[in-house]
């Protein structure tokens, strides 16, 4: 740990892998002073990622106070990528949305503060955070106060619709597409499917049965190869169950009697419900609007709660187009440590990579089939 003192300031660097033990209620007040933080910067997010996905020895937990009070945090971990030292986001390639926390009311010094310590730190030559959301806090405030080399490269496109009442959402659709819309709610009305709200003290079995239903959703089609692994199961039950009890997120179970037929988990931000992962059986696919059984409980839970937006997060998939979301492309952050050849190598690889990936997204997409049935 180390620790700077200068008058009623002060900052530290944690390394000790239990640093989240203590930090709950600080990390909370934080939050919720940081306007543009998401839920992926939430306590019960990080805590119970790298509770299990932990890396002994690489935290690198970056904390400024103000008169004891937590102003700004780094949540970060040190890798070895190309024989630079890499500081990268907690959540890692789960994380839809990686960014530093400061409190809007200390925003410029509490920013400053921040850079200054992380750079007091021995041992990187480059921060990467791969998903920044424009207007987020990374990409202002401290990417202002940032006194080496920067560079934003275009990320992953996530999609938003606005939040609205079910009917005024369903009027707000183009005429071919609001007609399907109403035809689909009318089915899911019709269906008996009994919705219920889990708790938080039912978060484990939960969150087995939406994993077991996630997988039969996505068999043979291309599923993320950790979805299916055991530190995601341990990671999303412990995550959840504190997300839940913190009113952080929202878990909503489908039936039929007593047969779970779909699962949606949804995260709730400060201005943003957002569709995290669903599990649906296979039997529910085929007679109903996968998309409409999430959205006729998102649309008025986001409205009711005063939030604006209903996100789809991360992805381009097509059946998204279909309900008209504002697009809105996440950005790669790249900083360099003042003075870093290292790290401006590592910056220049990243771009070269960046530039690749988008000209074969544009002239090759046939290579995202290719890789989707390598996955499989």
């Amino acid at each position: 740990m180390t620790t700077l003192t200068g008058a009623a300031w002060t900052a530290e660097t944690i390394r000790g892998d239990d640093a989240f033990r203590n930090l709950r209620d600080d990390w909370v007040d934080l939050y919720r002073r940081c306007a543009t933080a998401s839920p992926f910067q939430a306590y019960g997010w990080l805590e119970g990622w790298w509770h299990a996905y932990a890396r002994p020895g690489r935290l690198r937990l970056t904390l400024v106070r103000r008169d004891g009070r937590l102003v700004a945090a780094a949540p970060l971990m040190l890798l070895r990528r190309g024989g630079a030292g890499v500081l990268v986001p907690l959540g890692g390639a789960l994380a839809d949305h990686t960014e530093v926390l400061v409190a809007d009311d200390v925003a410029e010094p509490a920013a400053g503060a921040l850079a200054g310590a992380l750079l007091r730190e021995h041992g990187w030559q480059a921060i990467d955070l791969p998903e920044s959301r424009p207007g987020a806090v990374t990409g202002t405030t401290f990417w202002d106060t940032w006194p080496g080399r920067r560079s934003r490269i275009e990320s992953s496109m996530c999609q938003e619709l606005p939040a609205l009442p079910l009917d005024d959402f369903i009027a707000w659709l183009p005429g071919k597409r609001r007609r399907n819309a109403r035809h689909a709610a009318a089915l899911l009305n019709r269906s008996g499917l009994v919705l219920h709200e889990v708790g938080a003290d039912e978060a484990g079995r939960a969150v087995a049965d939406l994993l077991r239903l996630h997988a039969l959703q996505w068999r043979n089609r291309g599923i993320n190869p950790e979805h299916l692994s055991p530190a995601f199961a341990a990671y999303l039950s412990r995550a959840v169950a504190a997300m839940l009890a913190a009113e952080q997120a929202a878990l909503i179970e489908y039936r039929n009697g007593d047969r779970l037929l779909a699962s949606h988990l949804m995260f709730l931000g400060h201005d943003s419900l957002d569709a995290y992962l669903s599990g649906v059986d296979p039997v529910l696919r085929k007679g109903m609007d996968l998309t409409m059984t999430l959205l006729a409980d998102a649309m008025p839970r986001a409205h009711w709660l005063g939030l604006s937006t209903v996100s789809f997060l991360r992805g381009e998939e097509p059946y998204k187009d279909r309900w008209r979301p504002r697009r809105e492309r996440n950005q790669r952050i790249v900083l360099v440590r003042p003075a870093s050849a290292l790290g401006l190598a590592y910056a220049a690889r990243v771009r070269a990579t960046c530039a690749a990936v988008a000209v074969a997204k544009e002239h090759a997409p046939w290579l995202r089939t290719v890789r989707d049935r390598l996955r499989t």
